[in-house]
C-alpha cells in the first residue's frame, strides 16, 4: 500500500514547524540588575542606503548586553518595491518618536538607542545606573506568554512598556526600486508589535501577550522594553527565545 503523498508532505513539515516555535512550557526569564542596551532600527528594502545598517545590526547578534530590533517602515514602499516586513505601525513608531528622541524628522536608517536618535559609529557605553523596573517573561506549560513588570526605587511616576516579536535569518532578493537586483538579509525583523498603555509607576503590572506563529525556518523571539512615559527613556528590557 502507498502512503498518500499528502501524509508524506506532512510528515516532513511537522518537524519543521517544531522547530521554528518551540513551546518551552515553563520557562521563566527575568531581567537583571543593570539595563541592557535596547537598539532600534528603522529600515527599509527599498532604501540604498540600508543595507550597511541592516548588515551592522546582524553584526550585534550575540553579543551580551544587546537587544536589537528592526522595524520596517512603509513611506518607501510606493517607489517600486514593497517591502514585506513593513508596516504603518513601525512608522507610527518612528514618527511618534521624532523630538522625543533627539531626531528632528524621521528617516532611513535610523538608529536609536535606549531611546535616543543615535549617530555614532559605535555603540554607547552600557548604562552605569541601577535598573529603575523589573521586566519578567513566562511560559506556561499551555504555551500562553505572560509578561509582567515591577517598579523599583527611583522609577519614574508613569511607566511605558512595548513589546515585539522578532525572527532572524531572513533574505529577500529585491526585484525594483533602489536596491534592483540586491539579495538583503536581515535579523532581528519585527513580525508583531504593541506598545502598551502607559501607567502609575508605584504598581506591578501583567499582560497575556498573543503567541502567533513564526515563520517557517525562522524561531520567534519576544522582547520587552520598559521606559519612561515622558522622554522614552528606556528604564530595563528583556528577551526570551521561546
Amino acid at each position: 500500500m502507498k502512503t498518500p503523498l499528502l501524509v508524506l508532505l506532512l510528515a516532513l513539515v511537522a518537524p519543521a514547524a517544531a522547530l521554528a516555535q518551540p513551546s518551552c512550557p515553563g520557562t521563566t526569564v527575568q531581567s537583571g540588575a543593570s539595563v541592557p542596551r535596547v537598539v532600534e532600527l528603522y529600515t527599509s528594502e527599498g532604501c540604498s542606503s540600508c543595507p550597511p545598517a541592516d548588515r551592522w545590526l546582524s553584526s550585534l547578534k550575540g553579543q551580551p548586553g544587546v537587544i536589537a530590533a528592526a522595524f520596517h517602515v512603509d513611506y518607501w514602499n510606493g517607489l517600486g518595491w514593497p517591502d514585506r516586513f513593513s508596516s504603518p505601525a513601525f512608522t507610527e513608531r518612528q514618527r511618534q518618536g521624532v523630538g522625543v528622541n533627539g531626531s528632528r524628522y524621521p528617516y532611513t536608517p535610523q538608529v536609536v538607542v535606549n531611546g535616543r536618535d543615535w549617530r555614532g559609529a559605535t555603540l554607547p557605553a552600557a548604562a552605569a545606573e541601577p535598573a529603575r523596573v523589573r521586566l519578567s517573561w513566562a511560559r506556561t506549560a499551555h504555551g500562553e506568554l505572560t509578561l509582567s513588570a515591577e517598579p523599583l526605587a527611583g522609577a519614574p511616576p508613569r511607566i511605558q512598556v512595548w513589546w515585539a516579536r522578532v525572527e532572524d535569518g531572513h533574505q529577500s532578493r529585491v526585484r525594483a526600486g533602489e536596491n534592483r537586483g540586491e539579495m538583503l538579509t536581515h535579523d532581528s525583523v519585527v513580525r508583531d508589535y504593541a506598545r502598551l498603555p502607559a501607567w502609575s509607576g508605584s504598581t506591578a503590572m501583567s499582560w497575556t501577550v498573543p503567541v502567533t506563529p513564526s515563520e517557517p525556518g525562522h524561531a520567534s523571539r519576544w522582547i520587552a522594553v520598559a521606559a519612561d512615559a515622558r522622554d522614552g527613556k528606556v528604564l530595563q528590557a528583556v528577551d526570551i527565545g521561546c
